[in-house]
């Protein structure tokens, strides 16, 4: 009799292990014979290329949101006197952009967008913010593993490996964001980042 208990547990153990294997759907009596395994999302790229161009991808996303934010009547907007208006802020990344990007990707400055006067109409000023991004597009894309330390020639301001002039250039940006985040908060408008 003992055999024979022992043959059955082993058979009913088996034929549970084999339900759960060919995807049977589990039952009242055996709910555990089915589990769904989900894969989880793959990690994002590593590196140093990736760590840079994720850094800029976020900066770019709450500079162009700032200035979609702010009013075009506000545009011109100083909070004292002697600082920057909103608008001068969105022209000094552009500038900053093109300059840095440019270098990177080999531009002629004569190719390079133009950057209007902080008086002109917003959709001017946007447009060249936008200019700027796309230049920084390309140069962000084209850092590789291989040419991280290649220099670049940034005028003025010296030479640059091409991981440093980038993550100068993310980095200005991020400090550009902080003042056209404080200047919406003044107009009681959410910067993009406190945004849920």
């Amino acid at each position: 009799m003992r055999r024979i208990l022992i043959a059955f547990a082993l058979t009913t153990t088996i034929a549970s292990a084999q339900a759960g294997m060919s995807g049977t759907p589990p039952t009242a009596s055996h709910p555990e014979s089915h589990v769904a395994l989900v894969a989880p999302p793959p990690p994002p790229p590593a590196g140093a290329p990736a760590e840079v161009q994720r850094n800029y991808a976020g900066v770019k996303k709450n500079i162009l949101a700032s200035a979609d934010k702010m009013p075009a009547d506000d545009l011109y907007f100083k909070p004292k006197p002697d600082v920057r208006t909103f608008a001068r802020v969105l022209n000094h990344v552009s500038e900053a952009q093109l300059r840095v990007c440019g270098a990177v990707n080999g531009t002629p400055q004569d190719k390079l967008a133009r950057v209007p006067a902080e008086t002109a109409p917003k959709a001017e000023i946007v447009a060249a913010l936008n200019a700027s991004f796309a230049e920084c597009d390309k140069a962000y894309a084209s850092l590789t593993p291989a040419n991280l330390t290649d220099p670049i020639t940034l005028g003025p301001i010296g030479t640059r490996t091409r991981i440093g002039a980038l993550w100068g250039n993310a980095s200005h940006d991020n400090e550009q964001y902080a003042t056209l985040a404080l200047y919406l908060r003044l107009k009681d408008i959410a910067p993009p980042s406190s945004e849920k």
